[in-house]
C-alpha cells in the first residue's frame, strides 16, 4: 500500500511537470519559476530557484528512499528542458510539477541521508530576482531519522497529507532512538571572502573570490581529516554573503576560531607589494595600507545592497568593548602562532602582522583573524596563489597553527581549573 501510494504520487508529479506550461494564459496568473540550479559538494549542497515574486513554502524530508520535498503555492515552471535530470552533490535528480489545483511540489532524490540545514526566500535585490534557496547537509542515518520525527510534526495540506503521512509512517512508528551525544569539538569557521556578484580583486583573469574559495575548501578538508574540529564554511560555492551574516554564522555556531581568507591587490600608482599578511581587529589601523584595505573590504557589503547604517548605543559599545578585550588577546595569540608557522613555507609581507577595523572580525566573543594570502597584483604572488603545491604547503602550515592554538588554550584552561 505504501509503495503503491508513492508510485502514484511520483507519476502524478512527473506528468504535471511535463504538461505544466500547456496553458500559458492560466499559467501567467501564477508565480513563475524561470531557472533552477545546484551548487556544492557531497557534504553540503545548495538548490536555488529563480522566481518573479516571493512565495511561501515548506520543506521536509522523507525516507526510504531518501528525499526532500518542497511544497509551495501553484507555480508556473518555465525551466529549460531537462532541468532536474542531472544531479550534484547530495542531490541525484529532482522533479517538479502540480500536485493539486493551487499547489506545486519539488521532489529531490538524494544520494544518501541529508538534513535541511537552511531554507529561505530572498527578496529581489541588485538586479537579482527573488530566489528560493534550499541548503542540504550530509548526516548519518540516525541523525536523519531524528530529523524526520521533528519535521513530521507540522500539519500538511489536506490534499497532499496522505502521501507524506504514509511515507513517514514506518519511521514514526519505530521506537525513539537515543539522542546522539553532543559534539564537543571546537568549531572552526572558515570564511572565504567575497563571492557571487562581488569578485574581490582581479588580475590576469583570476578573481579573488575563486582563489580564496579553493583555498578555504582545501583548508577545510585538511583540518577535518584530523577529526579534532568541526568545520563550518561561511560559503562553499560562488555565493555573496554579507559581512554581518559571516559574523552571525560564527556566533550562531559558538565558534572557537574564525579565519577569513582574502587576497589583496595594490593599485599600480602605489607601486608593488608582495607576501602574506595576517590582520587582527583594531579600532585604529596599524598603517595606511591596512586602513585602505579595511575600508575596501568593509565597502564590499554595498555591492550586495546591505544596509550598514545601524549604530550601536553607547552602552552597547561599552559592553562589546569589554567582551572583545579577552577575544582580542586570543586573536593576537593565534595571529602570532600563524605567522610563526607560515613564515617557514610562505613568502610573508615585510610587515606580516597588522590590525585594522574589519567588520568581519568584530564578533565580540569569537577569536578572529583575516589572512591576505598575497597580492594578485604581484606576478610572483599570483603564481603561488594558483599553484596546487603552494596551496598544499600553506594549508599545512595553517593547520599546524590551528593545532598549536587549541593545544595552548586547552592547556591554559586546564591549569586554570
Amino acid at each position: 500500500m505504501c509503495a503503491a501510494a508513492l508510485l502514484c504520487f511520483d507519476a502524478t508529479l512527473v506528468g504535471a511537470a511535463e504538461g505544466q506550461s500547456s496553458d500559458p494564459i492560466v499559467a501567467s496568473n501564477f508565480p513563475i519559476a524561470a531557472d533552477a540550479r545546484l551548487a556544492g559538494d557531497s557534504r553540503q549542497t545548495r538548490f536555488v530557484l529563480d522566481l518573479d515574486k516571493t512565495i511561501q513554502f515548506r520543506a521536509f524530508a522523507l525516507a526510504d528512499p531518501y528525499r526532500v520535498v518542497v511544497d509551495m503555492p501553484q507555480v508556473s515552471f518555465q525551466l529549460a528542458a531537462g532541468t532536474g535530470t542531472a544531479g550534484r552533490g547530495l542531490i541525484k535528480a529532482f522533479r517538479y510539477g502540480l500536485v493539486m489545483p493551487g499547489g506545486s511540489r519539488i521532489v529531490f532524490d538524494l544520494t544518501g541521508p541529508a538534513r535541511i540545514a537552511n531554507s529561505y526566500v530572498l527578496d529581489a535585490a541588485n538586479g537579482q530576482p527573488p530566489r528560493l534557496v534550499l541548503e542540504l547537509e550530509e548526516v548519518d542515518r540516525t541523525t536523519f531519522v531524528q530529523s524526520l520525527a521533528a519535521e513530521s510534526r507540522p500539519e500538511l495540506k489536506p490534499a497532499i497529507a496522505d502521501a507524506a503521512d504514509i511515507a513517514v509512517a514506518v519511521e514514526a512508528a519505530a521506537p525513539p532512538k537515543p539522542a546522539a551525544p553532543p559534539d564537543l569539538r571546537p568549531v572552526v569557521v572558515i570564511d572565504p571572502g567575497h563571492g557571487g556578484i562581488d569578485n574581490g580583486t582581479q588580475s590576469s583573469g583570476e578573481s579573488e573570490k575563486n582563489l580564496v574559495l579553493g583555498f578555504g575548501l582545501a583548508l577545510r578538508d585538511r583540518i577535518e581529516k584530523s577529526g579534532k574540529y568541526r568545520v563550518v564554511m561561511t560559503r562553499n560555492d560562488d555565493t555573496f554573503i554579507p559581512l554581518a551574516d559571516r559574523v552571525r554564522i560564527a556566533r550562531n555556531q559558538s565558534a572557537a576560531l574564525f579565519v577569513s581568507i582574502h587576497a589583496d591587490a595594490l593599485p599600480r600608482r602605489e607601486g608593488d607589494a608582495q607576501g602574506a599578511t595576517i590582520y587582527t581587529l583594531s579600532d585604529r589601523a596599524s598603517d595606511a595600507e591596512a586602513e585602505r584595505l579595511a575600508e575596501a573590504e568593509n565597502k564590499a557589503d554595498a555591492i550586495g545592497g546591505v544596509n550598514l547604517t545601524e549604530e550601536p548605543t553607547e552602552v552597547a559599545d561599552i559592553l562589546i568593548d569589554l567582551a572583545q578585550r579577552e577575544t582580542r588577546t586570543f586573536s593576537n595569540r593565534f595571529a602570532r602562532l600563524l605567522m610563526g608557522e607560515m613564515k617557514s613555507t610562505v613568502r610573508m609581507h615585510k610587515h606580516p602582522l597588522k590590525s585594522a577595523g574589519f567588520k568581519v572580525l568584530k564578533a565580540p566573543d569569537v577569536p578572529s583573524v583575516l589572512i591576505e594570502l598575497g597580492y594578485v597584483s604581484n606576478k610572483g604572488d599570483l603564481e603561488h596563489l594558483v599553484s596546487e603545491n603552494w596551496r598544499f604547503r600553506t594549508v599545512g602550515s595553517m593547520a599546524q597553527a590551528i593545532d598549536a592554538f587549541f593545544a595552548k588554550r586547552l592547556a591554559t584552561a586546564g591549569s586554570a581549573n
